[in-house]
């Protein structure tokens, strides 16, 4: 019997390349994009992997339709849980213009909407064999490797989603639920931009490869896609 995973923001990047590498492995993965009449990629790889792929539409900040999509799922147990949307808010945002509401929709998507959807399908991951929940996170979360300054939307909401993970992985232990926070480099995506030096391909392979060896003493850490430890 094959393992299940679901993934969110998979209409491109880190999201895609999951769903793409999981399903050609034999997995059953539930891939999630906000708008799927826009995500061609992801609708084209579903042609590829029909009986491995189904598709979900989901916008992560919008409750009602994370109850609906756990509506869906019917009985599906979830091995495991990817946390993967995420957004950047507007580049070059410096001390001095900041704005509050750009902030928030930052913080909504990468730290909110992550906890949320967690937490209404947590049973199915309590329920399954692996009982794996990842989060997509950053190195620039980390405070002690912030020797740049600058990023404060994006910084902060992964430095607290990092926290979400060390409570969440405290929480869970006891139903033997591991929670990891990933790093997954520089990657040539929308986000990262052309000049990162690693492909997708290469981030998502090491990912995989990590989750995999996942120990339960790694549960609650920030780890690179090289397998070390990040400091806090």
């Amino acid at each position: 019997m094959s393992n299940t995973v679901l993934i969110t923001g998979c209409s491109r990047g880190l999201g895609l390349e999951f769903a793409y590498q999981y399903a050609r492995d034999g997995w059953q993965v539930h891939a999630c994009a906000r708008d799927l009449k826009r995500a061609e990629a992801l609708l084209a790889l579903e042609a590829r992997f029909p009986e491995q792929l189904s598709l979900h539409t989901l916008d992560v900040n919008r409750d009602g339709q994370i109850r609906a999509l756990d509506r869906v799922l019917g009985n599906t147990v979830i091995d495991l849980l990817i946390n993967n949307a995420g957004c950047y808010g507007p580049r070059g945002a410096a001390f001095g213009t900041l704005e509050r509401e750009l902030w928030r929709q930052v913080l909504e998507t990468n730290t909110l909407s992550p906890l949320m959807l967690t937490q209404v399908l947590y049973p199915r991951i309590a329920a399954s064999e692996l009982k794996t929940i990842a989060f997509i996170s950053s190195r620039v979360g980390s405070i002690a490797d912030n020797t740049s300054g600058g990023g404060y939307y994006y910084r902060s909401s992964k430095t607290a989603l990092n926290q979400v993970v060390r409570s969440l992985s405290i929480d869970l232990s006891g139903a033997g639920v591991r929670v990891v926070a990933l790093h997954p480099g520089w990657v040539q995506t929308d986000m990262g931009g052309e000049r990162a030096p690693l492909s997708a391909e290469k981030s998502v392979t090491d990912l995989r490869r990590l989750l995999t060896q996942l120990t339960p003493e790694q549960s609650g850490l920030l780890i690179n896609h090289d397998g070390k430890t990040i400091p806090w």
